[in-house]
């Protein structure tokens, strides 16, 4: 019989749904709410929790709270609380709100990267130097996202040695974890683990982390064959909030619900609360006026529902 491949004894779940999540949502919502949120999804036991975003509001109205937020949150020693900062007036806002990671991005797609940033992958990675030698010296985590990494909504295929070369950048700026996003929810699991055996060749093993879309429903699965990769760190989103702007009415990031129903299931210690993490979803639906996208999370509500009768 073949050997089974080894799974991590225990996985980070990084939470990505107050900022990835709730920046795609149209209603907007008030500060207090996304304080609630975050502080909820504190008390599940997250170790990192992406909560802030500090970028134009003319581009994303959502996240102009984001100091509102950081400022009113009740932070739990040992989180993280991660700020998206695309350049150096978004650092210097995350600086003074108190940010423990701040996190850059780039595209592995240099098709994506011209469209939407009118720049080449490495000039927008060069914009990006400033930024991290500032959180170095301020003593700031710096996380790099890297888009598009499985497919583009552009040019399609995106090769292995594009992947592994903006691995490369944001290695030698000093990343601490590098995010391998599959941005439009492309990836199969043959085509995941090709791409993280990649990028394993340019970064530490450790230090990587698996952002899956499931806009085809392959999100779990891509999770679970980066698993037998020694992936330990994926980014999953309470609810499955948000969606996919480059595929039309799809799904964004995969639910964390999911995420941690899989885990449990496979015995892998993530440290958090599944149950306050079904509360947090709860919470979140009812001022966006709809259920959330996590199979696991409704199910689980509704058996809830169903036992008080």
């Amino acid at each position: 019989m073949k050997q089974q491949p080894s799974l991590p004894q225990q996985v980070k779940i990084v939470e990505v749904g107050p900022r990835d999540g709730l920046q795609n949502e149209k209603e907007a919502l008030s500060a207090a709410v996304k304080i609630e949120l975050v502080d909820r999804l504190t008390q599940a036991g997250f170790a990192n929790i992406e909560a802030a975003s500090f970028v134009s509001p003319k581009w994303v109205p959502q996240m102009a709270t984001s100091t509102e937020v950081m400022a009113g949150i009740a932070r739990r020693p040992g989180t993280i609380y991660s700020a998206l900062t695309p350049n150096m007036q978004g650092f210097e806002a995350a600086l003074l709100a108190k940010a423990d990671e701040v996190v850059i991005f780039g595209s592995a797609s240099e098709a994506f990267s011209q469209k939407n940033i009118n720049c080449s992958i490495a000039e927008s990675i060069a914009r990006f130097e400033g930024v991290a030698k500032a959180a170095k010296d301020d003593g700031l985590r710096l996380r790099g996202s890297i888009s598009c990494a499985f497919g583009c909504p552009y040019q399609g295929e995106v090769p292995l040695d594009a992947v592994a070369d903006v691995v490369g950048r944001m290695r030698d700026l000093g990343c601490d974890e590098i995010d391998i996003a599959d941005t439009i929810g492309v990836a199969t699991p043959r085509k995941t683990q090709a791409v993280m055996a990649r990028a394993i060749e340019a970064f530490h093993v450790g230090g990587l982390s698996g952002h899956f879309h499931d806009t085809y429903g392959q999100a779990l699965a891509n999770i679970y064959a980066s698993l037998e990769l020694g992936i330990a760190i994926y980014h999953s989103s309470v609810s499955g909030l948000g969606g996919c702007p480059y595929a039309k009415g799809a799904t964004g990031n995969v639910a964390t619900e999911d995420v941690l129903y899989m885990m449990n299931g496979l015995g892998i210690a993530t440290g958090i609360d599944l149950d306050l993490v079904v509360d947090a979803s709860q919470f979140i639906s009812q001022p966006l006026g709809r259920e959330g996208s996590s199979r696991a999370g409704n199910a689980l509500a509704a058996k809830r529902t169903a036992a008080c009768r």
